[in-house]
This record gives structure tokens, C-alpha cells and sequence, in this order.
């Protein structure tokens, strides 16, 4: 007999195992279809959420429902150097009826590019920046995690050299990387091992042998000599804390990763012409990810620190010399006026606008108010065209929202126009039957023409 108690429902969906995580899904699909299950439908949507493919607490499944609880209209899966999730997130969101999206996020090479000896958008590496690959087309999934198996792989080695890093420096606490890092993350199932990881691994170490509280906040601040803000004192200082350990992570990436941290190379961080055009050929949308001049972290893993806003312009201007057709960026890390001047930018230069926040801690609401914003109006709309541009291109790359010959446009149509169209399709798809609806769509379309 299938499971109606939503509670012991919310509990299986992010089980460890597959089929409980989907029967879950399905049945709390049920109880939403025959009204015993409902919420309120709010405009917010995000693209960007992480999963327990690279970091998060969230398998795809739960994180595909805790966005529908929250009143999200849209979810999308991004891991780092994975697309793992990608299937379960498409299979969980329409068992729910939430519109879904899936791509991958990568570290990039700029070190061939002006702008090689700056740092970019990423705070531990000059040269080197984060970008998303967004709305990958369902039959390209394989093709994406083809790509991305050698750089995960790369990735593990440096792994390695990093916990040896870690443990020459003589702390209290050592890490095996196959005992304690790996068995925290989904490497098997396709998934990745980040630094993200062996800090998690790091900080249940410290909370093992010196518990919540007064000891391992003195171990911080003594030991470890770190300048703890009066925020973290607090959480860190309360035992009862049911984020402590994402939020001694987050003290450890922003204040002790550089001291053990070993920068990738070019064999981990493709070349970002190499990663656009392996995303166009696929159907998807690669987008740079803006992260501008960072005052204060939302997620507390950021320092204070300069980025692209010295020189956007110039930066702006070399993304379209490289060929991408987007740049992302998280309205909560952003002030309006730096939106504005994005924003203002990306239009000058026909560049689609993507929104997201990165979720990766279980302190993270997934609800986003700054979407509710004016500047942040289009956003909704550009994410709604990102879920018609991934649905559709299961019909055909051709009808993709970049295609060059999509016979669902007219000739001139300008940028806008093509997102003010695919947002209407997006909006229009029975999101229980996403693919089949879309289908259908085209189908109409056609026949229309």
C-alpha cells in the first residue's frame, strides 16, 4: 500500500535509496493531484540549486520538493562538474508538477584571455572562473556526463594532494580521503568530491572530539586563529544549532582553505571556448556566472573582496568574443545597482539573462524575495524560456532557443521577443507530463506554420 502520511513522505524523499526517493515522489504527486496536498504559488523561481551530486543536503528529489513547499515555480539542478542529478531531478519535479531545469556547473579556463592574470568570478584562483551550463536538452545528458568524467577525475586526484595538505600541517585531527571525504559525497553514482567536502569531513571531526560549543569555538579562535564575527560565535556557540556543522564549514572555507588549498590546473579547468562549444553542440545554454564585488556573503563562505566590476565592460565584451549566449547571476549576492550595470550590459550585448542561488547548506531558505523585485521582474521570465528551450529541444535541438534555424521563430525577432515567446510556452506545459505536453506544442506549432 502506498505511503499517504506526508511527513514519513518528506522523510523518504531524501532517502538514500533511488526507488524510495521516486515512490516518494509519486506519492506525494498523489496527495498533490487529489488536493490533499497544496501551496501557494509564488512568482519566484530558481535555476541554481545544488544537490548531493556535489554538495548539499538535498538529494534531487527533496530538493525538487522542497522547492514546490516553498512555492517555487521552477527548479533546477546544478552540480559542480556533474550532471547526476539531472534524471532524478526531471522525474521528481514532474511526479510533484514543478517545472524543472538541469545543467552542470564547471571551473573554466580564462588563463588564454586578457583577463588571465585577474581574478574573474572565483575567489580561491586567478584566471580561472565558475560558469554554468544550463538547460541541457534530456537526450544530451550522457554526452554531458561523458564530458565532465575526466575533469571530475581530475578533480579527485588534486583532492588527494589537498588532504595531504591538509594533514601536514599538524593539527589534532587527520583525514583519509577514502575513509572519511569520499563516503560523504555520491562519487559513485556520478556525483563529485569538492573542497566543500573534505571541510564537512574536517568539521564533523572537530564536533566529534570536541563537541558543540564553548571548546570548538576556543579551538577556532585559538588554534586555528580565526577572527569569528559575533554571528558565528553565537550559532557555533549554541549546541542546539541544527546547521552547526554547514556552519563551521562555512567558517572553515572562508577563513582556513588557504592554507592547505592546491589551485587546479589546466587538465581540471578546461578552456571556457571548450566548455561553450560542447554546451551550443549539445543543445544547452553556457552562461558566465557573475559574481561582482562581494561586501558582504549572504553565505558567509565569501570574504569581503573585488571582482568583475573593476573592469565589466571589458569582461563583457570578451564573452561575447568567446561565444557565450548568457551569463547567470544570484539576485541575493547582488546590489541594485549592480544588477543595473549587468543588466544594462548584458542588453547591449544581446546576452539572456539566467537567475539562480547556489542552495548548498541546510541554513539556505530556498525562497529568493529579491525575484519580487522590479530589477529582477525579467528574470521569472527568462526562466520560464529556459524551461520551454530544455523541454522543446527533446524534440529537436533545432528548437532550441538559440538554434539558428528554429522554425518556431520568424527572422528578427530580437532577443526578448524569442524569451517573451518561450516564456509563454514554458508557462503553457502541463509540468506533469513536461516532455509530453512539449512535445505536443511543437507538434501545434508546426502544423500552425
Amino acid at each position: 500500500m502506498m505511503e499517504t502520511d506526508p511527513r514519513k513522505l518528506e522523510v523518504q524523499i531524501n532517502s538514500p535509496a533511488l526507488d524510495e526517493r521516486i515512490g516518494a515522489a509519486k506519492a506525494l504527486g498523489a496527495l498533490i493531484r487529489g488536493g490533499k496536498l497544496s501551496r501557494k504559488v509564488l512568482s519566484e523561481v530558481n535555476n541554481h540549486v545544488h544537490t548531493t551530486l556535489s554538495f548539499s543536503p538535498y538529494q534531487p528529489a527533496a530538493a525538487a520538493y522542497q522547492a514546490w513547499k516553498a512555492g517555487l515555480g521552477i527548479v533546477g539542478s546544478i552540480d559542480h562538474d556533474s550532471i547526476g542529478a539531472a534524471r532524478e531531478m526531471l522525474d521528481a519535479s514532474a511526479a510533484l508538477g514543478i517545472a524543472s531545469t538541469v545543467g552542470f556547473e564547471v571551473r573554466a579556463s580564462f588563463l588564454d584571455t586578457p583577463l588571465g592574470d585577474r581574478k574573474i568570478n572565483n575567489p580561491d584562483s586567478k584566471g580561472i572562473v565558475y560558469m554554468c551550463v544550463h538547460g541541457v536538452p534530456r537526450q544530451h545528458i550522457d554526452d554531458a556526463a561523458a564530458f565532465l568524467e575526466p575533469i571530475s577525475r581530475v578533480r579527485g586526484q588534486r583532492n588527494r594532494k589537498i588532504v595531504d595538505a591538509f594533514n601536514a600541517l599538524g593539527l589534532d585531527f587527520k583525514l583519509d580521503y577514502d575513509a572519511d571525504v569520499v563516503p560523504l559525497s555520491r562519487r559513485s553514482d556520478g556525483g563529485s568530491v569538492t573542497e566543500r567536502h573534505i571541510l564537512y569531513a574536517f568539521s564533523l571531526k572537530m564536533i566529534d572530539a570536541l563537541g558543540k560549543g564553548e571548546a570548538l569555538v576556543s579551538y577556532l579562535s585559538g588554534k586555528l586563529g580565526l577572527a569569528l564575527s559575533q554571528k558565528v560565535r553565537e550559532r557555533l556557540l549554541d549546541p542546539e544549532n541544527p546547521h552547526y556543522a554547514y556552519d563551521l564549514l562555512g567558517v572553515l572555507k572562508s577563513g582556513y582553505l588557504p592554507l592547505f588549498y592546491i589551485q587546479p590546473g589546466r587538465d581540471e579547468c578546461p578552456d571556457a571556448r571548450e566548455v561553450v562549444r560542447f554546451g551550443l553542440s549539445i543543445g544547452a545554454i553556457p552562461a558566465y556566472a557573475y559574481l561582482g564585488d562581494v561586501s558582504q556573503s549572504p553565505t558567509g563562505d565569501k570574504k569581503a573582496e573585488k571582482f568583475e566590476d573593476g573592469f565589466l565592460d571589458e569582461l563583457l565584451d570578451l564573452l561575447v568574443d568567446i561565444g557565450y549566449p548568457a551569463v547567470t547571476y544570484m539576485p541575493p549576492r547582488n546590489t541594485p545597482e549592480q544588477m543595473k550595470r549587468l543588466q544594462e550590459g548584458c542588453k547591449r550585448r544581446g546576452l539572456m539573462e539566467i537567475s539562480g542561488v547556489d542552495i548548498n547548506s541546510s541554513r539556505q531558505s530556498f525562497n529568493c524575495p529579491e525575484m519580487l523585485m522590479p530589477i529582477c521582474a525579467h528574470l521569472v521570465d527568462s526562466a520560464w524560456a529556459l524551461v520551454a528551450h530544455e523541454k522543446l529541444s527533446a524534440s529537436g535541438l533545432e528548437y532550441g532557443l538559440f538554434a539558428p534555424s528554429n522554425p518556431l521563430f520568424s527572422k528578427g525577432e530580437t532577443l526578448d521577443e524569442k524569451i517573451a515567446q518561450y516564456s509563454g510556452y514554458g508557462r503553457s506545459l502541463d509540468q506533469f507530463d513536461p516532455f509530453g505536453s512539449a512535445a505536443s506544442l511543437v507538434n501545434s506549432l508546426i502544423l500552425v506554420r
